[in-house]
């Protein structure tokens, strides 16, 4: 660990989305006191909110008196959280950069909070559950994908994200995991001369954003062509949550529907 606390936190407060679920899921959300962002699982939505991505309410926290502040690297930022160390606050930051880090966060919580036991054992179902949907794509055809977050401005992801990850664990190739920028504004351009096989977009939310049939402005495309244009919501693929696994399963059939279209469209094998 990266920090020695004298006993188990009792009076949590998380400073993003994803701190929140991966707490509930290592057993500790009655520990949780405060969130930014709480909402999700529903018991989470009572939490008190000190906050959003710009500002903390630090006049709040030192009210809420608690014993640890989990904060979010790169959401959060270095200057708040030292500014909340300043304040006197116990302060453990996190990082989830890959499938493999979201079981590490959660068991990590669990320590924190004196969970172990449930922790573990939802790191371990999780981790086989993420083993098989691996297993089950490994040797499939690659598929090239563009992952759209944006449509104005166009934006995706690159190799160093999440998202480039359960892509490839589902047998696809991130069509941009050679983007410098980790999240990178692109051009129409350069998606057709890229010419990806399937797009995925992620939009706002459960609906399937109106912005994904766009791209049949452009015919020769080939996932238009093919009608491989695919929408997963974004809580269930974009936050680094336990709930990636349902995104995950969500891309995988999504890119064996492109194969198997690839397949028709060729002819049985001579």
């Amino acid at each position: 660990m990266w920090l020695e606390l004298k006993q188990p936190a009792e009076r949590i407060v998380a400073l993003a989305p994803s701190i929140v679920e991966n707490i509930y899921s290592a057993g500790a959300g009655d520990k949780l006191i405060a969130a930014i962002g709480s909402d999700y699982p529903e018991a989470a939505r009572e939490l008190t909110e000190i906050g959003n991505y710009q500002i903390i309410n630090y006049e709040a926290l030192l009210i809420l008196k608690p014993d640890l502040i989990i904060a979010w690297s790169s959401g959060t930022g270095s200057r708040k959280i030292e500014k909340l160390r300043k304040l006197g606050f116990t302060v453990f930051v996190t990082e989830t950069k890959s499938l493999q880090d979201i079981a590490s966060s959660v068991r990590t919580f669990g320590e924190i909070a004196g969970t172990s036991n449930i922790a573990n054992r939802t790191a371990d179902d999780w981790t086989r559950r993420l083993q098989k949907l691996m297993r089950d794509s490994k040797d499939k055809h690659q598929v090239s994908v563009l992952y759209q977050v944006w449509h104005k401005p166009l934006q995706t992801l690159n190799g160093d994200h999440l998202i480039s990850d359960v892509i490839e664990a589902c047998g696809g190739r991130n069509a941009y995991e050679d983007a410098v920028v980790l999240a990178p504004q692109i051009s129409v351009e350069s998606v057709l001369d890229r010419d990806p096989e399937v797009i995925i977009a992620s939009g706002l939310g459960e609906t399937r954003p109106q912005s994904l049939d766009d791209w049949k402005r452009y015919p020769g495309l080939t996932a238009v062509k093919n009608n491989n244009l695919y929408h997963v919501p974004p809580d269930i693929i974009q936050r680094h949550t336990m709930r990636v696994l349902h995104g995950m399963q969500l891309v995988c059939d999504q890119l064996d529907q492109a194969r198997d279209k690839k397949t028709s469209a060729s002819g049985p094998a001579k």
